[in-house]
């Protein structure tokens, strides 16, 4: 059965068309046209808006195109989509938007001790593990994917726990906010990388499907509540998400591929990030001991020139 039946808006989701496009005129007017209004500023990178960019366009495509209606019918796409949106999007956020802007916002009344205690890397590492993993506590999972208003908010509760667990590594030596050495950024990454590793091997491992809203056909109907309008579902004749793909895959196989996709995804990610921060390490560890070298190589020929005037 083709999605086209859910209709143009569960598919491609023109109000936030709208609202991204908002965002982004926003974006560049403060970045450019008010830039001066800051006491602190800079001219816009080029580096700067394409990240912003590529974080819009990729925020559009996991909860705006049809990856968002597929998520609600292959538990496999819903995974994908939280691994970019929980994992990727905040990197391109933090490096898109420029560092006196987030001066600003980071020093802001009421944010500020917000951002002192929720970045600390110990806090900030264990709060995203103990949401991810509450997200997917099958109970938990069910009753959010049934009410807009919880789904809504545990969603941004999710998003804000990885905004905060990427800042450590990310953010652009803000005065004020703390500095992980190159050596605990990697110890970091690896921590981050362990702790999500139990909820996805329960998933992976389970012998029996965990979630209501991707097995039961009444539960799974109500739960497409939250990307199509019910005027369209109740003109459809639906028992569940195996019209869309019969014999693609068991519930039990679509549940597994989803825990090991975000995996995979996800050690790609932290990868990436690893070996920057390895490769960074290791420029500043060879710098500073040529600087060492060439200064004591100073020493020594004055010490040389001097002994050689007496």
């Amino acid at each position: 059965m083709p999605l086209s039946i859910f209709g143009f808006q569960a598919l491609w989701s023109p109000y936030l068309i709208g609202v991204i496009i908002f965002l982004t005129v926003v974006y560049f007017l403060v970045t450019v046209k008010w830039r001066k209004d800051f006491k602190v500023s800079e001219p816009l990178k080029k580096s700067e808006a394409t990240y912003f960019l590529l974080s819009m366009l990729t925020l559009y495509i996991v909860i705006g195109s049809p990856i968002d209606l597929l998520s609600h019918i292959l538990f496999t796409m819903h995974m994908v989509q939280m691994a970019f949106l929980l994992l990727l999007l905040p990197i391109l956020l933090i490096k898109g938007i420029p560092w006196w802007i987030w001066r600003v916002v980071v020093n802001a009344p009421g944010v500020r001790m917000v951002f002192k205690i929720f970045t600390q890397p110990v806090v900030a590492v264990f709060l995203f593990a103990m949401m991810f993993s509450l997200y997917h506590i099958p109970a938990i999972f069910d009753t959010i994917k049934l009410d807009q208003t919880f789904h809504g908010i545990f969603t941004f509760i999710l998003f804000l726990s990885a905004f905060l667990m990427t800042w450590p590594i990310i953010n652009q030596n803000i005065e004020g906010q703390r500095q992980m050495k190159s050596l605990y950024k990697i110890a970091y990454i690896i921590s981050n990388a362990v702790l999500i590793t139990p909820a996805c091997a329960l998933i992976i491992f389970a012998g029996q499907p965990l979630f209501a809203t991707y097995y039961d056909g009444d539960t799974w109907l109500k739960a497409m509540e939250l990307c199509v309008p019910t005027s369209t579902l109740s003109g459809l004749n639906l028992t569940g998400p195996d019209l869309f793909f019969p014999g693609f895959l068991t519930v039990v196989g679509d549940q597994q591929a989803g825990g090991v996709l975000m995996k995979i995804i996800q050690e790609i990610i932290f990868g990436v990030i690893l070996w920057k921060v390895f490769r960074q390490w290791w420029k500043d560890e060879h710098s500073s001991n040529e600087d060492e070298i060439t200064q004591n190589a100073l020493k020594d020929f004055q010490a040389l020139k001097q002994s050689q005037q007496h």
